[in-house]
Parts: structure tokens; sequence; C-alpha cells
């Protein structure tokens, strides 16, 4: 089976391996003359960036690199990265790396024709409207990681450096243009980071799938990222050179992404505080705090799951579908509790009421109150 395909759903997707060196001809298909790759810090000395840097630069294109960007990105990195878009008089963005990179770039090819600050444009009601969708840059994405989906996304994450949040930015036109998903970039990923990033793909597919939202195909799109996870995250974990794994992984992450326009829930609104306050890696928050969920979520999604585990070569049932997910966890070293994670001495009252604000806890299969959030809190924690 050759891993090779042409994707139009829900944007331009190049998948396969060494389509990186189409990275020009995706520029030109989005319109882009002088772009600004936008990555992270970790990435921007690595073999993996200069390359995509001198396939530009054969290609004729004038590139800068912009890697100011934080592990949870926040509005400082976002103010420097439009800055140098603007002085560099570069007309689009290649969104470069991991969740970060891509949200970031995103956000500065979003941010940089504004005249609103950044904060005004949270995914709430139609505050996407508010924009200036003619003034919005195009985007060219290439993920280097398999979890966070974001180079199929129209919204991007960004906390807040001064209330320690994270908020979710829209808009339609965040979504990129072009998108390169070559599983060789990700071949250098460490195991914890594959284990972490595979994780935010399972949860994103989980969760949306688990969404009491109706959206048939997003269900049906976020069964199958399921299975993917189940078949080659392991596989990805323990040979990091194992290509196929790495593909079958890219591709749950673009379903995981694809599906939550269903939205989120409980594991979202649960990590996105822990990420803020204690700078934890996403993907990994999401593992630890996964199970807790479950169990929180059960008596509404039982039925559903036991189809899911029918799906995925189970028993049909909770509790099988339960047992895979905790067994996965533990074949991967997530750690079981956030105590174990690093973060110490919570602020509860803190956490909870970001949580309850947090836009993915409207989608939780089970309301979520001033009177539930404490104890879900507390047992993701060491009894």
């Amino acid at each position: 089976m050759t891993l090779s395909a042409n994707w139009s759903y829900p944007t331009a997707i190049r998948f396969g391996a060494g389509r990186i060196d189409e990275l020009p001809e995706a520029c030109r298909a989005a319109g882009i003359k002088k772009p600004l790759l936008v990555t992270d810090r970790g990435l921007a000395d690595l073999p993996i960036t200069a390359r995509a840097l001198e396939i530009l630069s054969r290609a004729g294109f004038d590139a800068d690199l912009f890697a100011d960007v934080d592990p949870n990105p926040n509005e400082r990195n976002l103010g420097v990265g439009v800055v140098m878009f603007k002085q560099g008089r570069h007309d689009g963005v290649i969104a470069f790396g991991g969740g970060s990179g891509l949200d970031l770039g995103k956000l500065i090819a979003f941010m940089a024709g504004q005249s609103r600050p950044v904060w005004e444009f949270e995914d709430i009601g139609d505050w996407w409207t508010r924009a200036d969708a003619s003034a919005i840059a195009p985007i060219v994405a290439v993920p280097t990681t398999a979890g966070t989906g974001s180079e199929v996304g129209r919204a991007a994450v960004l906390t807040n450096s001064e209330t320690h949040e994270k908020k979710i930015l829209f808009h339609p036109k965040m979504l990129p243009a072009q998108v390169i998903c070559d599983p060789e970039l990700t071949v250098g990923m460490p195991p914890a980071i594959t284990a972490g990033t595979g994780m935010d793909a399972f949860a994103h597919c989980l969760e949306a799938y688990c969404s009491p939202a109706y959206h048939p195909m997003g269900d049906g799109i976020a069964l199958e990222g399921m299975r993917l996870c189940k078949d080659y995250l392991l596989r990805a974990y323990r040979d990091g050179t194992d290509l196929e794994a790495r593909a079958q992984m890219m591709t749950a992450a673009a379903a995981g992404a694809t599906a939550f326009q269903k939205g989120l829930g409980a594991i979202h609104s649960l990590s996105h505080p822990i990420g803020a306050h204690y700078d934890t890696h996403h993907g990994t928050t999401n593992g630890v705090v996964m199970l807790p969920v479950l169990r929180f979520n059960r008596l509404a999604i039982e039925d559903k799951l036991a189809r899911a585990a029918a799906y995925l070569g189970l028993e049909p049932s909770f509790d099988a579908f339960y047992g895979f997910t905790e067994g996965l966890i533990a074949a991967l070293d997530i750690p079981a509790t956030l105590d174990a994670l690093g973060v110490t001495d919570p602020d509860f009252g803190v956490l909870c009421a970001a949580a309850l604000k947090d836009p993915t806890a409207g989608t939780n299969p089970v309301p979520m109150t001033e009177d539930n959030i404490l104890p879900l809190y507390r047992s993701c924690f060491k009894t």
C-alpha cells in the first residue's frame, strides 16, 4: 500500500513521504511570494527546518524565520511575530512544527492586518465577524508532530500571560490554504513527544465522538481516527523510524482536528488551565486526565463507547474501551496523576473557574457545574 494522496477535506492536503519538496509549489498555490516561516525554538536549529528553508531558497523564495515561540505560546510571542511579519513585508505564513508553531503561525497571519486586540476574537458567539477578513494573510501549514491537527483547523490556542488562561481564537480564514503532511518530518520525534502528541490526537477523536452535538460525518471520522491510534500509536512510540506508523498517526491527528468541529469536552477543559498555569505538555496532560473524565461521563457515553469498542475490534462494552485506553496510557508511560506530571499545590478555585469558562466545557456529555467540577479535578490527583 502506497501512503500518498491529495486530499481536499477540509482543505488542500499534500500527504506523503518526501512531499516537503513541494513547499514552494504550495506557497504559490496559496498566493504567497514572501513567506515568514514560523516555528518554535526547539525546531529552529534542527535539520528539518534548515531543509525547508533551503527548499524555499532554491526555488527563489526570500523567506525569513521566526522562532520566538514558547511551548504554550502567548500574546507576547504573537506581538513580536506580527512586528517581524510587517517589517519584513511578508505576504503569507508557513506555520511549521507542532501545535505551538502551527497555532502561532496561524495567529500571526490572522492578526497582522487587524486593528482590534487579539482577545476580541475569542471563539465566543459571532466574535469572529469583528475581524477584517480581507486583511488575513494566507497560510501554508507543515506539521512536524502527529497530535494537534492544527494544520486543518480554523482556530488557534493562545495563552494570556497575565491571567494564565488559554483562549481559543477562531476565524474561518485561519484554515490553512495548503497543508503538507510529510511523515518523514516526524521521524526524529522523541518517544515522550510521540506519546504526548499521540494522546492529543486520540483525545480529539474520543471527545469529538462523545460530543452530544449532531454531526454524523464527524462521528465517522473520529471513529477511524481512534482506530488509527489503536493500531499505530504504540508502533510509532516503540520505533520512531516506522514510517507507516508515523504516516498513519499524522492521518489520525488530522482526523481528530477535522472531527472536533463537533466540539470537545472535559478532557480539554481540565487540561487547558493546567497547561496555562504549570506549562505542562498539552497532549500528555490530556492523557493524564482522560480516565477520570471517562469515569465522570460514563452514564452519558456508555452505549456510544460500546459501539466504538466494537469498531475497534474490542468487546462491545464501555469497560472494554476503558480497559484498552488504560492499557494504552500505561504502555506510553503517561503519568497516572497530575501530581506525577509535576503539578503541585494546585489552586482548585482558580483551576475550576477556568475549566468552567473554557469553551470546550460546553460540549461535554455531562454538563459541567460548580458542584461537580471540583470532585472531577481532585480525581486527577493522588488520593
